[in-house]
Formats: structure tokens, sequence, C-alpha cells
């Protein structure tokens, strides 16, 4: 008889956990692990050294102290949700306990420790490290059998019943040992449910796969028609042996892709397997089902099933290893087409599904498809988790490129530029950035990029999208607008692609703008990444919109503090300000400057005869006339009631006089709605003996008195006032 060689019960710990895909630790009294055979990659990340952490150190650091105190097996979910069993057992005399499992069983555990890895207190762990080995069984079954089978070994161990016999011959010292070319299982459906047990080995010792990932099995060559004869006629069994392993050699390729190219990969090797020529990949997104990928005539056509994710009759067709069938009429000779779901979740989660759009009539090609889809579940929850926290990391790198870029905008062109890197992270060739303008209830163009036409001053900017983003405050993103019904593009536009996007902009639950992308650069259509990238990069660019605008506006606050409301010349304080600076100038530098002061003749009159709104009007025409002649450099404002005054930087005082005297003339000239309107002017100008602010007001005023006082309608210079004076 044949004999297996003996194997310690370290050795037979190893393999059940290989088989099982659950992770087995040793622990001892000094609550450390002597051993770890499978483990998760999580647990070896918290616990480099064996050693446990405070958090681990309160369920694995305890488990034998419970198991031992409860006089058998226990079971426990630890702090980062993974689920285990820890039983007691000796060694050498030596009390320990072995802690069966460290993987998850629930979906909501799973996740909230994706969330805690990508923006959690785990993010400071290599991501590639930390997912390396993510242990998801989804089943508590699994869980107990696996600890029945250790605690089986390990017993066996103290008894040192650890030798089995075979019937079968006992091999010649020397004789090559030869095995069956098949081993026949005991039922043929056990090869598909089990398959994942079997791969996971393969997959850990990274050996290489028997078969390409999604090639379909080989017809064998043909043969001379005598050795047909011959040869012996294949067995079905063998039949399905050879599609087991090209199942498991095709698993054991999974966990070396991405999410997405597993999911399509799926569904080509579903198609090649049993000639299916249409299927889909739905994912679960908001508790609906969307396809993310396509096998046949759907491939670029969007697919969304009215089917809640959590639909009782999605969960028992998990549960019963069948599809759901769902049926819809046709359009055209077909009638009614059946569909065919195939649910894919974990613990009762359900997070995709394959649909099989080609009619199936054998239950047991349903039921094969059915118990693969529960058998890849768990290893595409990895995938998931590994593709979510790759997006993750990705995100925060552009938003860590988006805000450097923000902040290196220079405020004289912060819209362009704002825009710009927006773009270059949705990597858009046009782009547009429009703010509501809450006063007329208008969005306003900040930005353009890419535009081949200016948009034109009456335009109603975003009338076609924007606008309804707005009101709605929900981005859309749009593969092929020529399908939505939506106004069609004006031909000057020359779009290059007619996909878009369209995205709010919020900030303290206001929608404060629409920022729009269209023409990727790659020629694609916008997807669900490039939302997710605009809503990654959406709080910073809220933030840096809303500062620009308040900035903004408290520049239009600033200007109406120093802004006569009625004139729209500035005010008295304003020009007060202005002229000390000038006269601080002109002293440093010896320029010139002149100061004048003007007042309309006998306006009390005018508003008494007339009304004050007229009066009001009159004042208006006055100040257009001013500023109508000014030069660029000259500051008039409104002093006070019918009163102004005029700053003239380096300008000498004949230079004053000139203009002043335009000044009168135009006004007389002016046509007024009731009567003839004339103003005084009084000039001062700068000298030795006259160059403060104040002096120089007083001057130019008493200037001005004195031309009210010899009959209004004229200008007078200060400087000659004195002259005139000194003469006598």
């Amino acid at each position: 008889m044949d004999v297996k060689p003996e194997i310690s019960d370290e050795e037979a710990i190893d393999r059940l956990a290989d088989e099982s895909g659950l992770a087995i630790a040793i622990v001892d009294g000094l609550s450390r692990e002597v051993s770890t055979s499978n483990n998760n990659s999580i647990c070896r990340n918290l616990n480099p050294s064996g050693e446990f952490s405070p958090d681990c150190a309160k369920f694995c650091g305890k488990a034998l102290e419970k198991a031992v105190e409860a006089g058998g097996t226990i079971g426990f979910e630890c702090h980062a949700g993974l689920d285990s069993r820890a039983l007691p057992f000796k060694r050498s005399g030596k009390q320990l306990a072995a802690i069966i499992g460290r993987t998850f069983v629930k979906a909501e555990n799973y996740r909230k420790a994706t969330e805690r890895a990508i923006t959690g207190d785990w993010s400071e762990y290599p991501p590639s490290q930390f997912f390396e080995n993510i242990l998801l069984t989804g089943s508590m079954d699994t869980l107990d059998k696996t600890a029945k089978k250790a605690a089986k070994i390990l017993t066996e161990s103290q008894t040192k019943e650890t030798v089995r016999e075979i019937e079968t011959p006992k091999p010649v010292e020397n004789e090559t040992k030869t095995e069956p070319v098949h081993e026949q299982p005991k039922k043929a459906a056990e090869e598909i449910t089990n398959l994942v047990e079997k791969f996971n080995r393969e997959v850990r010792n990274k050996q290489p796969a028997t078969e390409p990932a999604t090639r379909p099995i080989a017809e064998p060559k043909a043969k001379p028609a005598s050795q047909l004869v011959a040869e012996p006629k294949a067995k079905p069994l063998e039949k399905r042996t050879l599609e087991a392993r090209a199942w498991r050699s095709f698993f054991g390729s999974l966990l070396k892709m991405d999410y997405a190219l597993a999911c399509s990969s799926i569904l080509e090797f579903l198609a090649h397997q049993y000639n299916f020529s249409t299927l889909i990949w739905l994912d679960e997104q908001n508790n609906r089902f969307e396809n993310t990928t396509a096998f046949g005539d759907l491939k670029d056509r969007k697919v969304r099933l009215g089917l809640a994710s959590d639909d009782p009759r999605l969960i028992n067709a998990s549960q019963n290893e069948m599809p759901l069938e769902l049926s819809e009429r046709a359009k055209g000779p077909e009638g009614t087409r059946t569909m065919n779901l195939f649910p894919i979740g974990v613990g009762g989660d359900i997070s995709a599904a394959v649909a099989v759009l080609d009619p199936i009539n054998d239950t047991d090609a349903k039921k094969q498809i059915a118990r693969i889809c529960h058998s890849i579940a768990p290893q595409l929850e990895i995938l998931r988790l590994r593709n979510e926290v790759a997006t993750g990391e990705s995100l925060t790198r552009a938003v860590r490129r988006f805000s450097e870029g923000v902040k290196s905008i220079d405020s004289d062109d912060f819209w362009i530029k704002l825009t710009q890197n927006a773009a270059e992270m949705l990597r858009a060739e046009r782009a547009s950035l429009m703010i509501l303008d809450e006063r007329s209830d208008r969005l306003e163009i900040k930005a353009m990029i890419g535009a081949k036409n200016d948009a034109a001053a009456d335009e109603d900017a975003g009338a076609r999208v924007a606008r309804i983003v707005l009101k709605k405050n929900e981005a859309v993103v749009i593969a092929d607008v020529t399908r939505t019904g939506l106004p069609t593009a004006p031909p000057e536009r020359a779009y290059k692609t007619a996909s878009f996007i369209s995205c709010p902009i919020n900030i303290g639950g206001r929608t404060i703008g629409v920022m729009n992308f269209t023409d990727r650069a790659c020629g694609e259509a916008f997807d669900k990444r490039s939302l997710e990238l605009f809503q990654a990069i959406a709080p910073q660019l809220a933030v840096a919109i809303d500062r620009a605008t308040l900035k903004e506006k408290a520049g239009e606050f600033e200007q109406l503090s120093v802004t006569d409301a009625l004139t729209g010349l500035l005010n008295r304080r304003y020009i007060e300000e202005r002229l000390m600076e000038e006269v601080k100038r002109s002293n440093r530098h010896g320029f010139p400057m002149s100061f004048m002061m003007l007042d309309v003749d006998q306006f009390k009159s005018y508003n008494d005869q007339f009304g004050h709104p007229a009066g009001d009007e009159a004042l208006k025409i006055v100040a257009h006339v001013m500023k109508e002649t000014l030069r660029g450099a000259d500051v008039a404002a409104r002093f006070g009631g019918e009163e102004f005054s005029i700053l003239l930087p380096q300008t000498t005082g004949e230079e004053a006089a000139a203009i002043a005297e335009r000044i009168r003339s135009n006004i007389e000239e002016a046509k007024f709605p009731h009567r003839r309107v004339t103003m005084s002017i009084g000039v001062a100008s700068c000298s030795a003996d006259l160059c403060v602010s104040a002096d120089l007001i007083s001057a130019a005023d008493k200037a001005l008195y004195e031309a009210k006082r010899q009959g209004r309608n004229r200008v007078l210079i200060y400087e000659n006032m004195n002259t005139a004076a000194n003469g006598k």
C-alpha cells in the first residue's frame, strides 16, 4: 500500500490556508504571532513585527484568552471589519490559539475599509502593499468549515495521528510514480463551485496560467482516419475537467488585471465558451444598474435598468444560483425578448450583474454561469477595491496639482487661467466658465478657451445647456449630444466631438456658476471618470471663484464709497485724499500742479423754479460736460451740492486757466431743459508759498467767490487776485 509521507501540522495548516483562501495565524500566551499562513495584507501592514497594535490587541491579542475561557472555538469581528474564528490547542505543552479567517464577510465592512484606506486613518500605508492580498469570502459557512478542518489538523497533531494510508501499491525504489491524467471529482458541479479555492494558491505562488486568459479551448488537430479508428473515444468526464481547467486558468489571470479589463474579459470569455453574441456588464450606480462595458451589438450603447440593486428578486437569484429573467417587448418581428440577469455580489450585497440577451435553453448552463458569477465575486470585489484606491490616489494628486496651479494664478488674468487649469485636468481642448449675476439672474461668461468665435454680446449665455444645469444643480455628462434631443449648437462653433460635460459650481449651499468642457483631447467621449475628476477639484474651484467674486464686489463697494451716486464723479473724500498725495509729489519732485473750484451760478433759483428733479438733471449735464472737456489725467469730483472741484496734476497756472475757461464756455453753450446754466470757477496753483492741500483748496475757493462777486460766469486765478491786491 502507498503511504502518504508524514507532514507537519505547520505544512498542513499552510495547505489549508491556501486551499480555503483564508488566513490562519498562530498566537501564543504573550499575545504574539508565532506563525501566519496566507495572511491578509491589511493585518500584515497593521502588525508588521507580529506584535499587535493597540487596536488589534483588543481582538486577535485576546483570542487565546477568550478561546480558553470558552473552552472551544469562538468567533469575532475585529476593528478592521474582518471576521475570524479562534480555537485553543496545545503544542509541546504550550497553550496556543489558531486564528482562522481574517476575511471580509460583510460587504459594508469591506467598503468602510476602502474609505479608511483612501481618506481615513489607513491612508498612510502604501496601497500596493496594503491591498496586496485582500481576503474576502462573503460566506460564514466557508469560515466555519475551515475552522473545523484546522481543529482536526491540530487535534491529530497532538495525538501523533498525521499519517494516512491509501489503498494503492507501494512504489518500488527508483520507480517513477505516475499520476492519473484526470482526477474524477465526486460531482462535476463541485469543479466550478470550488474554483476560487483552487486557483488562489496558483495566483499567490505566481504559477503561470495553463491557458491564455480569454482563449477558448483549442480543438485537437485533425489526424488520419486510421489513427482515429485506433484511438478510444474521449470520456465525457474529461471534457468537463478540461473546461474546469480552462476556467481555473482564466480565473487565475483575473487578479492580474484592473477592474475594467477584468469585466470586459469575463464577457469575452463567456461569449466564447457559450457562443453568446450579446452580453452587458452592469455596475451598481446609486442603487441602479448602468452598463460599463458590453460585448456584441450593444458595445457602444448606453443601457440603464430600472431595477434596484437591493431588489429581493436579485438576492434570491444569487442565493439560488439561477438568473433573474426579465422580459421586454422588442420592436419589429422579434416579439418578446428575454434578458437573463446573473447577479454578482458578496454577502447579499449585489454590486454588479452580467446580462445575457441570447436565449439560454439549457438549465444546466444557466446554473453553471450563475455559479461562475458567484465564484468570481470575491475576486472582483478585490479588484474594485484596488481600483477605488488607485482612483482615490489619482484624484488626490489631481487636486494637489490644481491647488498649486490656482495659487500661482496672477490676479490680472485670474478667470482665464483658472479655466485653463480646470480644462487641463479634464483634458478638454475647449472650456467656458459662467458665473451667475444675482442682480440680473443671468449667466455671465468670465472666460472661454479654445472657442472658434467669441459669444455675441446679445447672446443669452448658457441658454442651451448651462441654464438647465444651473437650475437643477445637477451635472450632465453627454457622450453624444445628437441622441439627447437638445438643440444643436450653431455651426460656427465648429465642435470636433459630440460629447461634453457641464457641471454646476456650489459653495455654502449656493450655486454660483457653471463650467463646461467640450472636445476631449483624446477624441473619446467624456465619462463618469471625467465627472469624478471635476468633482474632486470643484471645492477648491468654488472657493477660488467665490474669493475672486467677493474681491470684485469689494472693489465695486470701494468704488461706490468714493463715487457720487448722482453724477458718477468722484466725491469730496476721494479728491481731498488724492490732493494730499499730489501735493507731496509736487513738493518732492518740483512738478507743477493746479486745483480749481467750480460752482453752478444761481442754482437755488433753478431748483426753486423747476423743482429738485430738474436740478438733479442739470447737475448731471454739468458733470458730463466737465468729463468730456478734461484730459485723461485730470480728476473731477462733486465737492458738495452744486459745487465741484478738479485736480490737474503736472499742470501750470496758465494751462489750468485755459482748461477752466474751456469748461466755463462749454457749460454756457450746453443745452439744458429749462434755461441757460453758467459756472463760476476759481483756480489755484502750487508755488513756493502755496503748496499745502488745505491752502490750495482755500485759495481756489477764495478765487471762486471773488468770481461770483465780480458777476458770475467767469474764471478767476488766485495768484492774479494777490497781484491785484498788492498793486493797490
